[in-house]
C-alpha cells in the first residue's frame, strides 16, 4: 500500500528553556492511501498541534512530515501555497464558508483558484453534490442552510480538488446528533466508495467509531492504537471506550 502521510519523529516545543512545553514528543506513525484514521486525546494532548503541523499552519521543531512522499516541512513560499491548495482538503468545526457566496460558489472557489474550466467545475460540482446529498442547497447562502447542510457543503469544498489527504478538525463539534450522524455516514461513503484518505481529530468516541483506525495521543506521544478490522461499529465503539477508560483521569476530557 502507498503511504499518503508519514509522521517521522516529529517534535513541537513551545516556550523557552525556563518554561518549555512539549506539545509533540518524538511522534511517529503512517497513514496509508484509502485509510480513515481518527486521532483522539484529551485537551492538551497534542492532537490539534499535530493537525496544525500537518496542515502547515504550524511548523515542527524537529522531525519530518511527508505527504505523498514529499517532505512538507521543507516547503516555503509559493510551493507551500501550492501544496495547501492542491494536496490538502480541510473540514473545519465552524465550516469556514464565505457568507457572501452561495453553496455552489463556495465549492467552486477552490477550482476557480486552480484556473479550471467552467465546464469542468460544473461537472465536478454536479457529482460531489450528488455524493453528499446537497443538490437542493447549491443556490442557497450559508445563512439559509442548516448546520448539517453547511458542514456537507464544507466537505464538498474539501474534496472537490481530489486532494491526497483530507484533514477534518472536530467535524461534528457544531452539529446536533442527527446532522452529525449524517455527516459521518457521508465521510464513510467518501472513504469506502471514493477511496478518500481522511485524518480526523475528534474528542468524541461515537465520531471516532466511524474510522478504520484510532490513534490515541497523550502528552504528545502515542498512548494506544486500535484497528476496526471486521468489528461492527458498535463493537469498535466499545473498544474505543475501553481505551479511553485506560486514560484514567483524562476520561472526562476525551469524551
Amino acid at each position: 500500500m502507498e503511504n499518503i502521510l508519514k509522521i517521522d519523529h516529529v517534535e513541537k516545543y513551545y516556550g523557552n528553556k525556563s518554561s518549555l512545553t512539549k506539545a509533540l514528543n518524538n511522534l511517529s506513525f503512517e497513514v496509508e492511501k484509502g485509510e480513515f484514521v481518527a486521532i483522539m486525546g484529551a485537551s492538551g494532548s497534542g492532537k490539534t498541534t499535530l493537525l496544525n503541523c500537518i496542515s502547515t499552519i504550524d511548523r515542527v521543531t524537529a522531525g519530518h512530515i511527508y505527504v505523498a512522499g514529499e517532505d512538507i516541512t521543507k516547503l516555503k513560499g509559493n510551493k507551500l501555497n501550492q501544496f495547501r491548495r492542491e494536496e490538502l482538503g480541510f473540514i473545519f468545526q465552524d465550516f469556514n464558508l464565505l457568507d457572501t457566496l452561495t453553496a455552489y460558489e463556495n465549492i467552486a472557489l477552490a477550482l476557480s483558484i486552480q484556473n479550471k474550466k467552467v465546464s469542468e467545475i460544473e461537472k465536478k460540482i454536479e457529482k460531489v453534490s450528488k455524493d453528499l446529498g446537497i443538490q437542493s442547497v447549491l443556490k442557497k447562502y450559508p445563512y439559509q442552510m442548516s448546520g448539517g447542510q453547511k458542514q456537507r457543503v464544507a466537505s464538498a469544498r474539501a474534496i472537490i480538488t481530489d486532494p491526497k489527504l483530507i484533514l477534518a478538525d472536530e467535524p461534528t463539534g457544531a452539529l446536533d446528533s442527527k446532522s452529525a450522524k449524517m455527516l459521518l455516514e457521508r465521510l464513510n461513503y467518501l472513504n469506502e466508495e471514493l477511496k478518500a484518505t481522511i485524518l480526523m481529530v475528534t474528542h468524541d468516541a461515537f465520531t471516532a467509531s466511524y474510522a478504520t483506525r484510532v490513534i490515541f495521543i497523550k502528552d504528545g506521544k502515542i498512548f494506544n492504537e486500535i484497528l476496526r478490522g471486521n468489528d461492527s461499529r458498535r463493537e469498535f465503539f466499545d473498544k474505543i471506550i475501553d481505551v479511553v477508560t485506560l486514560l484514567g483521569g483524562d476520561l472526562n476530557d476525551a469524551l
